[in-house]
């Protein structure tokens, strides 16, 4: 088939390349020309596993291009629209500026027939507003929205847990969601759940399984607040809480909380969202989480000061991570860098250290040192604080051998993902989130 993808950031690369390489002819549509640049010359503008390698593959294809003029999409029959939805300067809700832009620039070059399918996570009810602009085109407006984990969404795209189709009533929408399953055929051979339902429910269900999600995150680090000052041990709470199958283990793992493009701002547009529609009082709990998760930073902040005696002015703190999470070099609302940039406002001498996002980190961030080399990092520290789980970290770094580098002896786990009783035995202070 042919396919447009309006949006070539981060959702719309990724969904652009995944399509080409099921056997799709894909345009992505951009107005960053130094983005189409890039990704024309089959170089990923961002670090995501997997992608650069199926992007080189469709650009040589001739299955896959990019360009800077929405006439492009003409000769296509869907067009996915996967631009950002940022949250709004000064507030909480949403910004469509850019999902407008698309479905306007689009309209021109709509035919009968045509399926207009947006991926963008945008508030309930917005859907319901774009459709009669789009049908009176003679093509159908559907929401498909996006389920990706930065780090694999790649795989998620290509062989995701799920499929939604938010399509309208009668034959227009019967044939729209037999169209998707045309897109996404090899999922959907495989017995991938393909999921149809009203365009609001479409909606509904990413900024639900967001909050739902963040909601599971903050309530472990909650527990992680109550932990400290009674003496528990999160870790073992999560463990012995996980093996309950109405619970499960997974996102149950505390630490300096969540961070990323998605989940902060999903869940501050769904509370504005439902202030809207006179219904704040249903998700009133997200501003809690929210909360929680912010706090969980300043802990973090804490324990390196109380582990230096009460300041840490002047004191050489290295700091294990830039991104928001492993596997990404995404530092968007990363909690690894605010915690930085909190320690360097205190009068530390800060070293950050990341195997993908410090280019990122140094745009965003120039007063903070940045050392690409994870030993150089470290040597002569006071102090050294995990922050990003990459591997390098957690499971490559020995205590023994990080011990010849440093300064101190004191390490804080701001993600608990390190053997404390190594890090003990070889002589280091283990400071854990929510650990004794």
């Amino acid at each position: 088939m042919r396919l447009s993808v309006i949006g070539c950031g981060y959702l719309g690369a990724v969904h652009a390349a995944a399509m080409a390489s099921i056997g799709h002819d894909v345009v992505g549509i951009d107005v960053d020309t130094r983005k189409i640049e890039s990704l024309s010359k089959g170089e990923a503008p961002f670090f995501e596993p997997g992608l650069q390698e199926i992007l080189a593959a469709g650009i040589e294809s001739g299955r896959l291009r990019f360009t800077t003029e929405m006439a492009a999409a003409k000769d296509a029959s869907v067009h996915f629209i996967g631009v950002g939805t940022p949250q709004q300067a000064g507030g909480y809700a949403a910004d469509m500026t850019y999902v407008n832009a698309a479905v306007d620039g689009l309209l021109p070059y709509l035919d009968d027939g045509d399926i207009v399918a947006g991926k963008s996570t945008v508030p309930v009810g917005t859907a319901a507003g774009l459709a009669p602009r789009v049908e009176a085109t003679g093509a159908t407006l559907v929401w498909n929205p996006e389920f990706l984990r930065e780090g694999w969404a790649v795989q998620d795209t290509v062989d995701p847990d799920r499929l939604v189709a938010g399509v309208p009533s009668g034959t227009a929408g019967e044939r729209a969601a037999d169209i998707l399953r045309e897109v996404y055929h090899p999922a959907v051979g495989k017995g991938t759940p393909f999921i149809v339902t009203d365009l609001a429910t479409a909606e509904l269900v990413k900024v639900a399984a967001n909050a739902f999600l963040a909601t599971k995150i903050s309530f472990i680090n909650a527990m992680a607040e109550i932990a400290e000052v009674t003496g528990a041990d999160v870790t073992q709470l999560a463990e012995a809480i996980g093996h309950d199958a109405r619970i499960g283990r997974r996102f149950l793992g505390a630490g300096i909380g969540f961070g990323g493009g998605c989940l902060p701002k999903d869940i501050r547009a769904f509370s504005a969202r439902a202030e809207e529609l006179g219904r704040g009082e249903s998700v009133a709990f997200l501003r809690e989480i929210d909360a929680i998760n912010l706090r969980r930073r300043d802990r973090a902040v804490e324990l390196v000061v109380e582990a230096l005696a009460g300041t840490v002015f002047k004191k050489n703190i290295t700091v294990l991570g830039a991104a928001f999470k492993p596997h990404s070099d995404d530092i968007r609302d990363s909690p690894a860098l605010d915690v930085a940039v909190k320690l360097h406002g205190l009068g530390a001498h800060v070293a950050v250290t990341d195997p993908e996002a410090i280019a990122n980190a140094q745009r965003v961030h120039p007063q903070l040192t940045y050392v690409e080399d994870r030993d150089e990092a470290l040597r002569a520290a006071d102090a050294i604080i995990v922050v990003t789980e990459w591997d390098e970290y957690r499971r490559e770094l020995s205590p023994e051998h990080a011990a010849t580098l440093t300064a101190g002896r004191i390490v804080v786990d701001g993600r608990n993902c390190l053997d404390a009783a190594a890090w003990r035995a070889a002589g280091w202070t283990y400071y854990g989130m929510g650990r004794p």
